[in-house]
């Protein structure tokens, strides 16, 4: 007799039928393929190319250059012999032609669409049929199954559970655009990104030529990779070296700049960290940073100020990061407290050095991870000394580590 509450296995009254479970080792195995769109720092985030079947969502703030990117990318995956259908939701196909135009790519063949209604969407996907479906954007999209205006919280999660069982069930790979808030973050629920297969963010200054691509979630591949394009009049290029093109306008003769190396995924890049101290015109100094947490600032100026003997009490403290990259990781403390005192004492550090290392509030200085792909990237640009935590133990030829046991012993170097 069967137990209460437990349903019957196999399609008898007590429940429907589905798929039994299996044991892993029973499944055949499969080798994972990827669509290259021909954009290298695109499919490099992606970690290759797009998977068959996968969605992802690509968000940033308006103007940024999403459409560019994809409209770019569809025109290489449909010359590729990978048929693309793009719909666009805030542009009528005129105005993608129009777009079209200026890009350096020829995207005639792509197949375009304007339609908000996703029934309608899906179906033109099916029929075509589609291997990548391009949807711009997913705000703007709706189902009449539900209630509620487009972009609300409950149509964007509805369309995109559909868009991913759709992805999922047919094959065909689903990039969707998603706008961000004031706030930074993507519009609409947060279980948004949780969907999705991939999370990509493009981002940028819309008064600089260049533009960041970064990985926050991907299924597929590693998770904070960075791509880095220039922006033309005629569409988007790859930049290939982007710590050369970070470090392009550096002055090497200059007070209150150091270097350092992040790792930016599986990629490290070698970014400028200025500084400037001045005196306060105003009763309370200010402390302002950019590409830097205003409390970690706070922390470094602390341990500076109490461990190495610098006096930034009364002074007014700017710090800010080139290319608008974020410095998350501690392993850069050690060049923002060098940019910092070197701005102080109005010392230039010199040219050639490289500054790792993370700071403790006891004013020691700490190894940091992967040094060694560091370093070397660092001695492919002409770097011939790294300033580092003294249990440093990586080797890369051309570079001459100075080992430091603590913040004191900075100060003294370059103030000297």
């Amino acid at each position: 007799m069967p137990t209460p509450g437990v349903r019957s296995g196999k399609g008898g009254r007590g429940g429907p039928s589905g798929p039994e479970p299996s044991r892993l080792r029973d499944i055949a195995e499969s080798r994972l393929v990827r669509w290259k769109t021909g954009l290298d720092e695109f499919d490099f985030v992606l970690g290759g190319g797009i998977v068959p079947g996968s969605m992802t969502l690509v968000g940033g703030e308006p103007g940024i250059g999403k459409s560019t990117l994809l409209l770019q990318a569809a025109a290489r995956l449909e010359a590729a012999g990978l048929p693309v259908l793009y719909v666009s939701g805030e542009e009528s196909p005129d105005q993608l032609r129009l777009r079209a135009d200026r890009l350096t790519e020829d995207s005639g063949a792509v197949h375009v669409l304007g339609e908000t209604r996703l029934d309608q969407i899906l179906m033109a996907a099916a029929a075509l049929p589609a291997q990548i479906l391009i949807l711009d954007s997913i705000q703007t999209v709706y189902t009449e199954a539900l209630e509620g205006a487009p972009g609300n919280v409950g149509q964007v999660r509805e369309c995109a559970a559909r868009l991913m069982r759709f992805a999922k069930e047919t094959g065909i790979a689903v990039i969707t655009v998603g706008h961000v808030t004031k706030g930074g973050g993507l519009a609409g629920p947060k279980t948004l990104e949780h969907i999705v297969d991939t999370v990509l963010y493009f981002e940028g200054e819309g008064v600089q030529d260049y533009r960041l691509l970064r990985a926050t979630k991907n299924r597929f591949g590693s998770v904070d990779e960075l791509g880095v394009f220039s922006m033309t009049e005629r569409g988007l290029l790859t930049v290939q070296n982007p710590s050369a093109l970070f470090l392009s306008s550096r002055a090497v003769d200059t007070s209150g700049s150091a270097v350092t190396a992040l790792m930016e995924g599986t990629r490290p890049v070698l970014v400028e960290v200025q500084a400037l101290a001045a005196h306060s015109g105003f009763g309370t100094p200010q402390r302002v940073a950019t590409g830097l947490d205003q409390k970690r600032l706070a922390v470094l100026l602390a341990v500076l100020e109490r461990r190495g003997g610098a006096a930034f009490s009364s002074l007014d403290v700017f710090v800010q990061v080139s290319g608008g990259v974020r410095l998350t990781e501690p392993g850069a403390d050690l060049a923002v407290a060098a940019a910092l005192i070197s701005s102080l004492h109005n010392r230039p550090a010199p040219a050639d050095v490289l500054f790792l290392g993370e700071l403790g509030l006891g004013g020691e200085i700490r190894p940091i991870a992967t040094l060694e792909r560091r370093l070397t990237e660092a001695a492919r640009l002409g770097f011939k000394r790294a300033y580092v935590a003294r249990r440093s133990t990586a080797r890369v030829e051309g570079v001459t580590l100075v080992g430091l046991d603590d913040v004191s012993q900075l100060v003294k170097t370059l103030a000297a």
